[in-house]
């Protein structure tokens, strides 16, 4: 960690009161700092310091936006078409999905390296217990310095890492050290800064929960802790009313949990208008299945169920689902599949807002059976899509596609011009 970080946590934590004992702080937060602006500003120097905004279109979302950006309210998961008005002067660039997944693969190998007890809440952060690691690397703190180190030297962006008892507090610390900083809740620390905090930092603190609790007149977690119990359970209910009253005195027994198979790996698509044409439906499909499929070959994992996920203008959404003879690393499996589950449908012109695709039921690839074909060819369709994946790491994503998803225009150019 560089002077210049150290002094900016060790600011924080002043500010906050805290100590910085780390003992018995063996539960990290880490979180990469504006994860896919990051990205794109490794290769996009001359726009590092300007407000620059990652999202696709008019009518998708925010994927993420650089702290210049934010000043002027953007956020993730924010309408693009509002970021947009609010920061007029922001750099838009399209998403890099592939790029991204490939740099969180890096991430998730140095947090691997540290400790086996990974919890990946996303592409760009995890819970890590570092526990086991104490003897060989150091204390927590020591440890959160190494992650940052080795994240910003072997990817070449930021992160910032909260270091505390619980996943809870480690998580709000994280927040509390962004950007690109650390921060130690000790555990002695820990109710003074959970009570410092405001009610709509706890988990499971909604607008309307907020809304309740402001009509009590709890604004901060301070407030909220000292609350008789039984006025929690009558104004929200048993349940969460005992979950914020746990959360306030900085209690949460959860474990990291490492991550195991049988999640899933999806991709989904916001068109820019409506869609009522199922041609132009079967070409995202395509294209989000290609995508998925590159996805499970990179994290060596294959699967059997494909899930079609469609949302029409009125933002109704239904799911269909298609359950594999074997488990598939190949996006002509997962295709087939999702076509067949979209045409199952038997939409009749229907106006499409979005349509995505996901593969459930992973697991490892080595541990799958592949059933062979009597006569298939020495290096079929796997042999392929590999080839295909070897070449987009090389040379970019997209480099290589099916001539369905190439662009008609290009593709009429090319065939003026006498190239393939």
């Amino acid at each position: 960690m560089s002077r210049r970080q150290v002094g900016r946590a060790d600011g924080r934590a002043a500010a906050l009161g805290l100590g910085g004992d780390d003992t018995g702080c063996t539960v990290l937060h880490a979180d990469m700092d504006a994860f896919y602006a990051a990205v794109e500003l490794r290769t996009r120097p001359e726009l590092v310091g300007r407000p620059v905004i990652v999202g696709g279109g008019t009518r998708g979302v925010v994927l993420s936006a650089t702290y210049e950006a934010r000043r002027s309210g953007v956020h993730a998961a924010m309408p693009m078409g509002r970021a947009r008005r609010l920061c007029p002067q922001a750099v838009v660039l399209e998403p890099h999905h592939g790029l991204y997944a490939e740099v969180s693969r890096g991430v998730m190998e140095v947090f691997r390296s540290v400790t086996p007890v990974v919890e990946p809440l996303s592409l760009d952060e995890a819970f890590l217990d570092v526990s086991g690691a104490l003897r060989r690397l150091g204390p927590p703190a020591a440890i959160g310095t190494l992650l940052r180190d080795r994240i910003a030297d072997e990817q070449g962006i930021t992160c910032s890492v909260g270091v505390a008892a619980s996943k809870f507090v480690a998580k709000l610390a994280s927040s509390a050290a962004k950007p690109d900083g650390m921060l130690v809740v000790g555990v002695t620390d820990t109710v003074p800064f959970v009570h410092s905090l405001p009610v709509a930092d706890l988990w499971g603190v909604g607008p309307r929960t907020q809304e309740v609790l402001t009509r009590l007149g709890l604004r901060t977690v301070a407030d909220l802790a000292h609350t008789p119990l039984r006025t929690l359970h009558r104004a929200l209910g048993q349940a969460q009313g005992s979950h914020l009253h746990e959360l306030s005195w900085g209690r949460d027994p959860r474990v990291v949990v490492p991550e195991t198979a049988g999640k899933s790996i999806g991709a989904d698509e916001t068109f820019a208008r409506d869609v009522d044409d199922p041609r132009v439906v079967h070409r995202e499909i395509l294209r989000l299945s290609e995508r998925v499929a590159a996805r499970l070959r990179g994290d060596d994992v294959v699967g059997r169920t494909v899930v079609l996920k469609v949302r029409f203008a009125d933002f109704t959404t239904i799911t269909r689902s298609r359950t594999l003879r074997q488990p598939t690393d190949l996006g002509r499996d997962v295709h087939a599949a999702a076509v067949a589950a979209f045409d199952g449908l038997g939409l009749d012109r229907a106006r499409i807002r979005l349509v995505g695709v996901r593969v459930e039921g992973l697991q490892p690839a080595d541990t799958a059976p592949l059933q062979l074909e009597l006569g298939a060819p020495e290096h079929g369709w796997r042999d392929a899509e590999r080839a295909v994946d070897s070449l987009s790491r090389r040379f970019g994503a997209g480099v290589v596609r099916p001539g369905t998803l190439v662009d008609r225009r290009r593709r009429d150019a090319a065939a003026d011009s006498g190239h393939d």
